[in-house]
């Protein structure tokens, strides 16, 4: 199974590498006073919406990242099923591990493509719970439990998933651990 990347956005604010370290007022100063678009571009690879980046760019400054992932929550619960389906159709395929064995590719895909056909849109999950040498059989068993939900429940659990990953990508973002989309803790199946 190919693996799937966000494209690099041109222009994407460069932040300070923080180890980990929950980013203090002076290291959230580079995404606070960066341009609306060049702030609104680094968001949308933690999260596919117009909208949602539009909100959270548009309340900077920012006291703390608790203060702005409170906002990217919020916001994120505002999505109407327009964003919502425009969010889900910008997520990409994680790649698996090296290691993992054909079984597991062919097993993913099938699973995927039932999921796809059935609701129209990418599987997301967040996986930021899950152990690294868990994470195949999560995601299999999450499509597979997921598989069984009507259309509108699973709008609500796609919409909770997201804003899960949303968060946990802003918080890498921020804190130096690379590109929102490259984030190794959640997993989103798309095309």
């Amino acid at each position: 199974m190919p693996s799937h990347r966000f494209p690099r956005l041109p222009g994407q604010v460069a932040l300070p590498e923080q180890k980990g370290a929950a980013p203090s007022p002076a290291r959230l100063e580079p995404f606070n006073s960066a341009s609306a678009e060049a702030a609104e571009r680094a968001l949308l690879t933690c999260l596919r919406s117009l909208r949602w980046a539009h909100r959270l760019a548009d309340h900077r400054p920012y006291p703390d990242l608790d203060a702005l992932l409170a906002a990217a929550d919020e916001a994120a619960y505002d999505l109407t099923p327009g964003d919502l389906a425009e969010a889900l159709a910008g997520e990409s395929l994680p790649s698996l591990p090296e290691d993992a064995y054909g079984a597991a590719h062919m097993a993913l895909n099938a699973a995927h493509a039932a999921y796809e056909a059935r609701f129209g849109h990418a599987f997301v999950i967040y996986l930021g719970d899950t152990p690294e040498g868990e994470a195949l059989d999560h995601v299999l068993a999450g499509i597979r439990s997921r598989l069984t939900n009507d259309p509108e429940e699973e709008r609500v659990v796609a919409a909770e998933e997201l804003r899960r990953l949303a968060g946990q990508r802003l918080g890498d973002l921020l804190r130096g651990a690379g590109n929102c989309a490259t984030s190794h803790k959640g997993a989103a199946l798309g095309r």
